[in-house]
């Protein structure tokens, strides 16, 4: 059976295949004929090549269903297995553990070749949901694609995003270091959102980012380095649902992201020499000064690429082709946090070394978790189905908890419940 988790990895190969078609970045005609030429390593399916018309399906599915309608559909009998007896499934487990580390594509090509199975009777997905199972499977998801870079004359065609190391301020006698994290218009060298974090980790770049979309509204490109935190399948999910192409830079090439770093050089000549007069006592009163100072003299400088002209100015002259974000809430969900776990007999699942309680009906079953600093919530079908709470052992004691509705199942008729 086809879980949650590789309907979302296979829904996020089709997004990165159809993203340029989708911005309108290339030309349909050729870029469908090239891409359909090619082979492609889709998650859990191996290499293949895909039809044009199949291209083109998906491009059509995605503007009337987003990035759901990429998912593949659900098997009607799922959750039943087909066509392998118990023996079956012994054999094949013991040729596995011959085998642990070889790609699932290869070892069901590999039983095919070996007259084990018929493929006309047994699907790939029937020998990779047993092997995973018994936790014979690795995770195999495929890179997005990686695009070259243009250069744009309209606000909005192309963010630059990168980290860079900031300033080591000192917060009540500890030096602490901090990280500045931010996004570059490619077009009118505008600076969407920028901020100062003490990690390096993807909770910095979830902020700036929501952040310069409810500022500047949604790009149609995102260009990044290979970070970790630009790696993460929160951001490509996000970028998926709001049709932004993710693109990322060959390693050990900065040249290629050289409008981000060129404001970098600007921040470390023209903003840090201002602390050094009047040095920042924590990391709020770092990011008040920096924000001052990108406000009020950054984007209000005139830029020699702008011939003359400031990123403000250069922005706002565009501002009506700009597609701004207006549902805050819905831009929250898209940068949640997603996972999947197992429901246990007492309704309750274990995230980030804690217990929460959902719905006693998921009992049993792996759901979709999805989650952020305010909240933990289940997922059916891409759609939030419950919020899951979070278990108090202390107060839990003096609480008196109601029954399941599954606990009675299996006892014989008549016990009391």
């Amino acid at each position: 059976m086809m879980d949650e988790s590789m309907r979302q990895e296979i829904a996020l190969f089709r997004y990165g295949l159809i993203a340029p078609l989708v911005n309108g970045q290339v030309d349909p005609k050729s870029y469908v004929k090239e891409v359909s030429t090619r082979m492609h390593v889709v998650p859990h399916y191996g290499e293949k090549r895909i039809a044009a018309k199949t291209i083109l399906d998906w491009c059509t599915q995605y503007k009337k269903g987003g990035f759901e309608a990429l998912k593949p559909k659900r098997r009607a009998d799922r959750g039943h297995s087909r066509r392998l007896t118990m023996e079956d499934e012994e054999h094949i487990l013991a040729l596995r553990k011959k085998y642990p580390h070889a790609p699932v594509t290869v070892f069901y090509q590999h039983l095919i070749e070996q007259g084990e199975i018929e493929k006309q009777n047994i699907s790939y997905f029937t020998i990779y949901r047993l092997l995973k199972k018994y936790k014979l499977v690795g995770k195999e998801i495929s890179p997005m694609p990686e695009r070259k870079r243009f250069a744009y004359d309209r606000v909005n065609e192309l963010w630059q995003g990168d980290l860079s190391h900031g300033p080591v301020i000192r917060e009540n006698g500890k030096a602490q270091k901090t990280f500045l994290i931010a996004y570059i218009d490619d077009c009118s060298r505008v600076v969407p959102y920028a901020q100062f974090f003490s990690s390096e980790k993807f909770d910095g770049l979830r902020i700036v980012t929501k952040e310069a979309f409810l500022r500047y509204g949604k790009p149609k490109r995102i260009y990044s380095d290979n970070g970790k935190i630009y790696r993460s399948e929160t951001l490509q999910y996000a970028c998926a649902e709001l049709g932004i192409t993710l693109i990322h830079t060959q390693p050990y090439d900065p040249q290629s992201k050289g409008k981000i770093e060129r404001f970098f050089r600007t921040v470390q000549t023209r903003f840090y020499p201002l602390l050094e007069m009047e040095p920042a006592t924590s990391l709020q009163a770092l990011n008040e000064c920096f924000w001052k100072w990108l406000e009020e003299d950054y984007h209000r400088k005139p830029h020699a690429s702008l011939e003359g002209k400031t990123p403000h100015e250069v922005f706002q002259s565009q501002v009506h082709t700009v597609s701004f974000v207006e549902d805050v809430t819905w831009l929250d969900t898209i940068f949640l946090r997603r996972e999947f776990r197992k429901v246990k007999a007492d309704g309750t699942i274990t995230l980030n070394k804690q217990l929460y309680e959902v719905p006693p009906r998921f009992i049993g079953q792996s759901v979709e978790i999805r989650y952020d600093e305010q909240g933990v919530y289940v997922y059916e079908d891409g759609k939030e189905a419950a919020k899951a709470t979070l278990v108090r052992m202390h107060e839990n004691a003096h609480v008196k908890r109601h029954r399941s509705p599954f606990a009675g199942l299996g006892k014989e008729a008549g016990t009391d419940v």
